[in-house]
């Protein structure tokens, strides 16, 4: 599969929440793009990613959002770009599913019908990743209009992104860097504090708010022990669950999407 890297045009699966609750890390990202001659073209409907990846080994159905979106993207000879972390690892891992899994593809295809059966032969990459390997962090910087002035930026990666490494092969599960970069790309002084890869709760703030809030807690007090002055997250459930937090707003610690950064060191915001 040869990929049209040099246009830098994408399939794009935005996923329901950037639809309702999350429009702003949609639509600056779409913006960004836009201003750095990236086309992003929205899949045709799609569906939902079912949010949590299946982990019974014969679960088929909730996968099957996932292969036609990325079915979609690879007949089009592009790869899917994803902007929600939850969104991106559903798909992420279905893909290898339909790579790796024979049983799990035969069905998949038998139960779709396709006019061309998919075989895990695609790509699915973050929007993060697409800045990274694509694009370039050097050439981002040099788009830079209005610099984050070295204000202290922590990353919070959250659990989605980076685990099962394996799986996702995003980054370091440990020790990731690549939001750290994306910060110092754009001017800002990336702070990494020892909280920012470990989980927030994530729908435990349904039957277990007092879990989440002890978990969102220890998360923003590591963070303001290290002097950061605002936090940024590609994952809208985590982004709710840290700005909820008592220590957040008794900080007065901001909360916000990359995608936001990026808007505003671009001058779109």
């Amino acid at each position: 599969m040869k990929y049209r890297l040099k246009k830098m045009k994408y399939s794009y699966y935005p996923g329901c929440t950037l639809k309702t609750k999350a429009q702003e890390l949609e639509k600056f990202a779409l913006d960004s793009a836009t201003e750095l001659g990236i086309e992003m073209t929205e899949l045709k409907d799609w569906q939902c990613c079912g949010a949590v990846y299946p982990m019974g080994e014969d679960e088929i159905v909730t996968k099957l959002s996932s292969v036609r979106s990325l079915a979609a993207a690879n007949d089009k000879g592009e790869k899917l770009v994803t902007l929600c972390s939850a969104c991106h690892h559903v798909i992420k891992r279905v893909n290898k599913d339909m790579k790796e899994k024979v049983e799990v593809r035969d069905k998949v295809n038998n139960y779709l019908q396709l006019e061309n059966n998919y075989n895990g032969d695609g790509e699915v990459i973050h929007f993060l990743e697409m800045l990274r390997d694509d694009y370039g962090f050097d050439k981002l910087s040099e788009k830079v209009k209005t610099s984050l002035n070295g204000r202290k930026i922590g990353a919070y990666y959250g659990c989605l992104l980076l685990r099962p490494e394996k799986d996702m092969n995003f980054d370091d599960s440990e020790n990731p860097i690549i939001i750290e970069n994306f910060i110092d790309a754009l001017g800002g002084k990336s702070i990494k504090y020892p909280y920012r890869t470990e989980c927030c709760g994530g729908y435990l703030v349904i039957e277990n708010k007092s879990a989440t809030e002890k978990m969102t807690n220890n998360i923003i007090r590591s963070a303001v022990e290290n002097e950061i002055q605002e936090i940024v997250t590609a994952c809208p459930l985590c982004k709710y669950n840290l700005e909820k937090s008592q220590e957040a707003k008794a900080n007065n610690l901001s909360v916000v999407y990359f995608t936001e950064l990026l808007a505003e060191a671009l001058n779109l915001k």
